[in-house]
């Protein structure tokens, strides 16, 4: 598949499996609710579970959040791009399917060069969740991608370079005076946080 063949599938309104700097993910255009709420379907997700987003540059961000607080951007210029995925209030144009109850959602600037690619002619932030069925494990090697997920979706985009494997993004979300929560320990250490100049809290 070409990269123009998977942005069609995007624009178009479709879900792909697609590489991510980690794993592969599976997913579609952020503000179209019917395909955010398919891919859920898919996963098996369960609607308590918000969906998390990519975008392919910081621009990207003002289509997530109208709400960029200094936190939040001291967090962006020291981790941005990378597997670093930040708690954001969504905007409220965006689908149900990736909100959380207090209307939150998850996202990070994409490192992989395919992903933001992706993003960017999409002209939008993509779904990215892991390319498995919930309660399955997660990949990033073609060949254990499940055959059930990749005959639901409308495409799978395996161009190179592959995903590096190994931990997922960790997941933070800034509070006031340079504290942060961390939600998830992934690829960004608590460690790198604090020599960044954050307080980690419970």
């Amino acid at each position: 598949m070409s990269e123009q063949e998977a942005v069609n599938i995007i624009r178009t309104g479709g879900v792909l499996v697609y590489p991510t700097e980690t794993l592969f993910a599976v997913g579609a255009d952020a503000m179209d609710e019917r395909a955010a709420n398919r891919v859920a379907r898919i996963k098996g997700r369960p609607v308590s579970k918000p969906l998390p987003l990519i975008i392919g540059s910081i621009e990207q961000l003002d289509l997530v959040t109208e709400t960029i607080s200094p936190e939040l951007l001291r967090l962006t210029r020291h981790f941005w791009p990378g597997p670093l995925s930040i708690l954001v209030k969504a905007r409220e144009e965006l689908p149900f399917a990736v909100k959380d109850s207090r209307g939150y959602t998850s996202v990070r600037w994409t490192e992989h060069p395919l992903a933001a690619s992706l993003c960017l002619k999409s002209h939008s932030p993509l779904i990215a969740t892991s390319a498995n069925l919930s309660g399955k494990p997660a990949t990033g090697l073609i060949e254990e991608l499940d055959e059930e997920l990749t005959m639901a979706v409308e495409g799978v985009f395996d161009a190179q370079p592959g995903p590096k494997g190994g931990d997922p993004s960790t997941v933070v979300e800034p509070l006031r005076g340079n504290k942060i929560k961390v939600y998830r320990d992934g690829v960004v250490s608590r460690s790198a946080l604090v020599s960044a100049g954050f307080v980690v809290v419970d």
